[in-house]
């Protein structure tokens, strides 16, 4: 049977994390690293670890060998895996979640991640885990069964949220934001997704990941939509989704090679301003700040 971690090991793990992503003052977020046993969500040994674009299976059935920074397949033909501790630790510390807050975590996978929001928001906040893949997302439903303020949807995380919502996590990289991602944001609220370009040349032999991405981080505020990227990534690419065409891949991986890190406001469904580091038709970045205008969010009906 497996010995499952303690609090101390989780506690050190949570620490080492934390320092890594230079958020080590952040102790809300320790706090819900150390309370969250990763065993539960990465399934029973041997685990395979993510290995210079492959997989190498663990030494050993120990756990502590899931206290470190490691990626752990989670669908190992798809080139799922619950991702790395730290990167996490940088994007939840950049998205601030605050008890009694509404997240829509977005690609939750079996819901490790979900779980650590779900200790910041506390029992007055709530947590909807959206994941594609139905075996993943039954696998979240069974991890994060007994949590009352997480909620698993099988769902295109496209789509959501379907509500409005303090924060969108997204966990899967896209050539261009979806509507819902922007539009439900309430004032004050934020996104944070892996903008980037797809390895073509994977298709069709295995699973399409980020060739070059940044983490975008968007806030709403009354002056428009702040922008800004916090960290280069590499994610598999979301499924179910459209590529854009090959020159506005071509452009975006232009503009990435042009101060990336000077980013600071999104344009959304407002014409094309002159000077922008990326523009599509209906949307758009900046090296300038948010110019006033938020523009017009196209909203369904809630749930």
């Amino acid at each position: 049977m497996l010995q499952g971690s303690t609090m101390e090991q989780r506690r050190h793990y949570a620490i080492r994390m934390l320092e890594k992503a230079g958020v080590s003052s952040d102790t809300a977020l320790l706090h819900a690293f150390t309370q969250v046993p990763r065993e539960d969500f990465v399934g029973p040994p041997p685990w395979l670890v993510s290995n210079h674009g492959g997989y190498r299976e663990a030494p050993s059935d120990d756990v502590a060998l899931l206290y470190d920074d490691v990626l752990i397949a989670l669908d190992a033909p798809r080139g799922v895996n619950n991702g790395s501790p730290s990167l996490h630790a940088l994007g939840i510390h950049a998205l601030a979640p605050k008890p009694g807050e509404r997240i829509c975590h977005i690609g939750a996978g079996t819901g490790y991640y979900s779980a650590i929001l779900a200790e910041l928001v506390g029992a007055a906040g709530h947590v909807r885990a959206v994941e594609y893949d139905d075996e993943l997302a039954a696998r979240a439903e069974a991890c994060l069964r007994g949590r009352e303020n997480v909620e698993v949807v099988r769902g295109n995380g496209l789509e959501w949220p379907r509500d409005d919502v303090d924060i969108v996590y997204v966990n899967f990289a896209v050539d261009q934001p979806a509507g819902p991602w922007i539009d439900r944001l309430k004032p004050g609220g934020r996104l944070l997704f892996p903008l980037g370009v797809p390895i073509f040349e994977k298709r069709g032999k295995g699973p399409v990941y980020s060739g070059m991405a940044g983490y975008l981080f968007i806030r709403r505020e009354e002056q428009g939509y702040a922008a800004r990227f916090i960290e280069s990534v590499s994610f598999v690419w979301a499924e179910g989704a459209r590529f854009s065409d090959w020159a506005s891949h071509a452009r975006l991986r232009a503009a990435f090679g042009d101060n990336w890190r000077a980013v600071r406001s999104l344009r959304w469904r407002q014409p094309e301003q002159p000077g922008e580091w990326y523009s599509e038709a209906d949307w758009g970045l900046s090296t300038r700040p948010p110019d006033g205008n938020i523009g017009e969010a196209v909203t369904g009906k809630g749930t």
